[in-house]
């Protein structure tokens, strides 16, 4: 079958077009407040196929001493910490100390490190003989991490520095697949009520059946004490990083979309998340774009698929997600998202490897997508990387934490 290329309207930031709206999200923004209009714009896609699916993947060699990524004018980039085992998930307590999961697909260091403080020069091991741990979170004087596998809950006293109670599982959480889309994100909702879990599919496509997919490609809300689990919203194929728009109650993920259709398919992309929402995977793409391996295949779901708020370009593994809710930064980054970009192993041409920014104005989307902190690649032509960066955190002291898991670096970004 031959397939033209697809022009999508789509809630987005990259070229903003007066007088075009889009039928799905007004629909959305009428069932809830916080999920308001913006303007539309046009992204044309390739059809399927139209390049062949390609292995490369960026080999990290590691920064040589002194070098560091870039950032724009006016800001400072310096080594918060190094020579961690794979540092790919950042939070901050409310007290302000820093806790780090060092964890991977392969030989995991299964630990949370803690920066007393906040502080680079003041390292222990808070917990570890965990599971491939990623989201962290302080709730009603517990300690919550999510393992691959199930979620840890933990009696916690604000600034204590090591975790010697017993902690209890309150969730089990589907592990494995043939993906190994391993990690599981937290954040607690704005009224502390309800905790959000974030959980990757188990393949590329459902390949394997949707038996396998059983509480996948999901964000799941449950009672901080593991009980009353629901599907908050589903078809969201690796959502990773969540977080709160500024002032709003209004949920938003990065999501790392499919691969093996061709250079420049799916793109990865932020969205707005709508309760019960369907987000197209594994039937459709990027709203009711219907992917040629599940074609004929669940009408009705494709029929409801929600369009994405904002393409983040494909295969850049678009992880990490932080709102910009401090004062430190320029005016043009204050409540605008920054995505972390693991970047490619599907594409022809290194793509991601990078953090960039998307600004937002009243809650929404209000401009092009922009570079924020590159200099990752160190060799395009030769698929050679200094580093990785995946989790972005904002500071209460409005500086930027970024986790380069591969170099086993944390960078530190200040204004001058």
């Amino acid at each position: 079958m031959k397939y033209a290329p697809i022009i999508v309207a789509t809630l987005t930031a990259l070229t903003l077009l007066g007088g075009c709206k889009s039928p799905k999200n007004q629909e959305a923004a009428n069932q809830d407040p916080d999920l308001v209009e913006t303007q539309v714009a046009s992204l044309t896609l390739p059809p399927p196929y139209a390049t062949e699916s390609v292995r490369n993947e960026g080999k990290a060699i590691g920064w040589e001493d002194g070098q560091l990524p870039k950032a724009p004018a006016g800001f400072k980039v310096e080594k918060f910490a190094a020579e961690l085992e794979h540092p790919r998930w950042i939070y901050q307590a409310p007290n302000g100390d820093i806790f780090v999961a060092e964890s991977n697909t392969k030989k995991s260091a299964d630990r949370i490190t803690l920066f007393r403080n906040g502080k680079s020069n003041a390292k222990t091991t808070f917990l570890a003989d965990l599971n491939q741990p990623f989201g962290m979170l302080v709730l009603d004087n517990h300690f919550y991490v999510a393992n691959t596998d199930g979620l840890m809950r933990f009696p916690y006293k604000e600034g204590q520095t090591q975790m010697t109670a017993k902690g209890e599982n309150i969730l089990d959480l589907p592990a494995g697949g043939y993906n190994n889309h391993w990690t599981r994100n937290l954040l607690a909702s704005p009224d502390g009520s309800k905790i959000f879990i974030s959980v990757g599919s188990a393949s590329n496509v459902a390949e394997h059946g949707m038996d396998e997919e059983k509480r996948r490609a999901n964000i799941l809300t449950i009672n901080p004490d593991g009980s009353g689990e629901e599907i908050y919203a589903s078809g969201l194929r690796n959502p990773v990083g969540m977080a709160w728009v500024p002032g709003t109650n209004t949920l938003w993920t990065a999501v790392n979309e499919r691969d093996k259709l061709g250079d420049d398919l799916v793109p990865d992309y932020l969205t707005s998340v709508k309760k019960g929402g369907f987000y197209g995977w594994p039937y459709s793409y990027y709203g009711q774009n219907v992917d040629p391996r599940r074609e004929g295949e669940a009408p009705e779901m494709v029929k409801k698929a929600i369009v994405p708020d904002v393409p983040l370009g494909a295969h850049t593994a678009s992880l990490g997600l932080a709102f910009y809710d401090k004062d430190k930064f320029p005016a043009k980054y204050r409540n605008g998202a920054f995505v972390g970009q693991h970047g490619s192993w599907n594409r022809s041409q290194l793509s991601g490897y990078k953090v960039v920014f998307v600004p937002f104005k009243d809650g929404k989307p209000s401009g092009e997508m922009e570079d924020f902190l590159t200099g990752f690649i160190a060799n395009s032509e030769e698929s050679k990387v200094y580093g990785r960066p995946v989790g972005v955190t904002v500071l209460a002291d409005g500086s930027m934490l970024v986790a380069d898991d591969d170099s086993g670096t944390i960078w530190r970004v200040s204004a001058e």
